[in-house]
């Protein structure tokens, strides 16, 4: 594993989450070992916008049920158990993270949806799967953490098979100015890998995509954070939330995202490309 990679596993891993998550389920008076997808909607989208920018992604995908998906860096699964369960079709997430990927499997269990979703521990830029074995592939705020912008889009076109879909929904660099740290993708500076919107274009340019739409959301990004900013500042936080992703630092890296993208420095951007 590389230097950064050993690194944003041992960021993204370091507040236990299925245990907090456990304990959230237990405080809201549901059974911990079954419960319902919904249950989990505040807490297992781990991007701006959450449930509403999967939603808001999802719409703009001709998804059908006979389709093989892949979810490229899925953290604990949300995105993943709402295409299966929305659309009937299987999904495949891929994610560095053991803990992580332990998580997503104990949650899908939980869910009764273990047969229709499955999670393996692997680098975004080495995936662990075959050539040409799926339809279409999601990025959801994966690439921050990855300098290597060319080989992650080169390996989502060699699991792609022709006619497939790659459809991305991260933050970038969209303006001058410096982040503080921490920030939700990274505690500190050498774990973050921002790029522009241009950087991404000429990597799938270069790796055999054509850009089909893209999207600047900031909006999106300022009501979410607005929320979530209300929700860290108040008083007793919700039994389940972003908050048991982030640890103790949630106030800090929740200020610190919303000062860049007020400014324009930084911006969560949709791309959808096709093979």
């Amino acid at each position: 594993m590389h230097d950064i990679e050993s690194g944003v596993s041992k960021h993204y891993a370091s507040y236990d989450v299925l245990a907090r998550i456990r304990a959230g389920i237990a405080e809201m008076g549901h059974d911990r070992d079954r419960i319902s997808p919904e249950v989990l909607k505040p807490v297992d989208e781990f991007h701006i916008g959450g449930a509403e920018a999967t939603t808001a992604l999802l719409e703009k995908l001709a998804i059908r049920s006979d389709m093989e998906v892949l979810d490229i860096g899925s953290g604990i699964g949300g995105p993943a158990r709402v295409i299966a369960s929305r659309y009937g079709c299987h999904v495949t997430g891929v994610d560095l993270t053991l803990h992580f990927v332990e998580t997503a499997r104990a949650l899908s269990a939980m869910c009764g949806m273990a047969d229709r979703v499955r999670f393996e521990v692997g680098s975004a830029v080495a995936l662990p799967l075959p050539d040409a074995s799926f339809d279409l592939s999601l990025l959801l705020h994966v690439g921050m953490n990855i300098p290597d912008k060319e080989a992650l889009f080169r390996e989502a076109r060699r699991v792609l098979r022709d006619g497939g879909t790659f459809a991305a929904y991260e933050v970038m660099r969209t303006g001058d100015g410096d982040l503080a740290f921490p920030v939700p993708w990274a505690e500190t500076p050498d774990l973050s890998a921002l790029e522009t919107p241009q950087t991404y274009r000429a990597a799938a340019n270069a790796t055999g995509f054509s850009l089909g739409m893209e999207e600047n959301r900031q909006g999106i990004a300022l009501d979410f954070f607005a929320r979530l900013q209300a929700q860290a500042t108040g008083g007793t936080p919700p039994p389940l939330g972003l908050h048991n992703l982030m640890g103790p630092t949630v106030k800090e890296k929740v200020t610190n995202m919303i000062a860049p993208v007020q400014a324009g420095t930084i911006t969560p951007v949709q791309m959808i490309f096709s093979t």
